[in-house]
């Protein structure tokens, strides 16, 4: 009879199991900033281009549209983001950040150097460059258009 290899041994299983470390690490250290995991990467995106649309915050995050639009009313609730109507289509919304939501940037990019400064301790710089570029390459293989989709 022949074995099936246990997932325990493959790169995917260890890779999840980082992900889930860094995500709850991550989590503990937004909270400070009260913010939830997620909430981060929308802001993320506005701050580098306010005024998208919940669209295209949904295929920037590669989420779902309910998605976002959930995020978007507790941010709003938050005080972080509004709603404005998009001016050239009635039917839609466009977001913007708040002066609030503005100044998180910094703060939440604090967070998340202490978050990758716990994930990565053991690393020198050599292997965190080198992860880094790995991780990088694997995630293009996952853009729209690439056979990862």
């Amino acid at each position: 009879m022949i074995r099936t290899p246990s997932i325990r041994g493959t790169t995917g299983f260890a890779l999840a199991k980082v992900c889930k470390s860094h995500r709850v690490n991550v989590a503990t250290i937004l909270a400070e900033v009260g913010l939830h995991v997620g909430q981060d990467m929308l802001l993320a995106e506005l701050w580098e281009q306010d005024g998208l649309r919940g669209g295209e915050l949904a295929v920037r995050l590669n989420v779902e549209p309910p998605t976002v639009t959930k995020m978007l009313r507790r941010l709003q609730t938050c005080g972080l983001v509004e709603r404005r109507q998009n001016p050239d289509d009635a039917r839609s919304f466009r977001v913007h950040l708040t002066d609030k939501g503005r100044a998180l940037r910094d703060p939440v990019a604090h967070c998340w150097q202490r978050a990758e400064e716990k994930t990565l301790a053991s690393l020198n710089p050599k292997e965190r460059q080198t992860l880094h570029g790995l991780l990088t390459k694997i995630r293009g293989d996952f853009a729209p258009g690439s056979t990862g989709e």
